[in-house]
């Protein structure tokens, strides 16, 4: 795809990048895609993803409690918790706010330890990155934000969320639309949105400007994007999901950078689409 080699124009010393088509057809990948990354906080999408499995296993629920007192794993998962965005303080009642936790991970990665009997890191590569090959992937420290990666390993994680082998569809569905939906809250880096919704470990990109997608992008687009200039994100009606890494923290020129490149992605898709569609109009009249 000629759109992903923008990324080599981004103020980055070095970038990678995968377009990964819904139907199971060829990834396009460009740049260092063997290379492992930090993820920082594109870690929580694999790591609901282990939460998921643990429910479908029955080793927890959705609905237990779990975290303040009110809290459950669902409040937990979808950022409303009430706990504070890196400490375990209690900034709202559960269900009343969305805000941001990387300490709501944490405690929720604790609670499946204590069901499972094992450490959230083994439960992570035994759930989701053995069965996807995500050999290149660790955890190596919170469920929050300490992943590595490549964009290899990720592709694989983007087929995966978008046709689900290791989770009910329906369990993966209910995932990646609002959850708790309408509640007002910060999104890292972009501000405030009202409202600011997330599904259980994915953001959901609704109607929220300025945001990290593109204009083109469909509002059922869901994904998380990292501290450590690192994105992913699936856009269900174009059925096509995007992932990139970077050695460069995320800043203004990612904001920048990031809608353009996905724009241009959706944008020749879809003209791609339209130019097979022309042939078989021109063969019918």
């Amino acid at each position: 795809m000629e759109s992903l080699a923008m990324i080599e124009q981004w103020p980055v010393p070095r970038a990678a990048a995968a377009v990964i088509p819904a139907d199971g057809g060829p990834v396009a990948f460009h740049g260092p895609v063997g290379e492992r990354l930090p993820l920082a906080s594109v870690t929580k999408p694999l790591a609901a993803w282990a939460m998921l499995i643990a429910i479908e296993e029955g080793a927890i629920e959705l609905d237990e409690p779990a975290g303040p007192k009110g809290s459950t794993v669902r409040h937990l998962l979808a950022h409303t918790s009430g706990l504070a965005f890196d400490e375990r303080r209690e900034m709202a009642e559960p269900g009343t706010r969305r805000l941001y936790s990387n300490a709501g991970f944490e405690v929720l990665a604790e609670h499946l330890e204590a069901a499972a009997g094992m450490p959230f890191a083994e439960y992570l590569r035994q759930a989701v990155l053995e069965p996807l090959g995500m050999t290149a992937t660790e955890l190596r420290g919170s469920p929050a934000k300490d992943a590595v990666s490549t964009v290899e390993d990720l592709a694989r994680f983007a087929a995966e969320v978008q046709a689900p082998r290791l989770l009910d569809p329906a369990t993966a569905a209910e995932a990646t639309r609002p959850v708790f939906p309408g509640l007002n809250g910060v999104l890292p880096g972009f501000g405030q949105h009202k409202p600011n919704d997330w599904g259980l470990g994915f953001e959901i990109r609704g109607n929220k400007s300025p945001h990290w997608t593109g204009a083109l992008s469909s509002p059922r687009t869901f994904g998380h994007f990292g501290q450590s200039g690192t994105f992913l994100w699936v856009d269900p009606d174009a059925r096509v999901a995007a992932v990139a890494v970077t050695d460069r923290d995320f800043g203004p020129w990612a904001g920048v950078v990031w809608p353009r490149f996905t724009d241009a992605v959706l944008e020749e898709l879809r003209g791609t689409a339209d130019g097979e569609r022309e042939p078989a109009a021109a063969d019918a009249g």
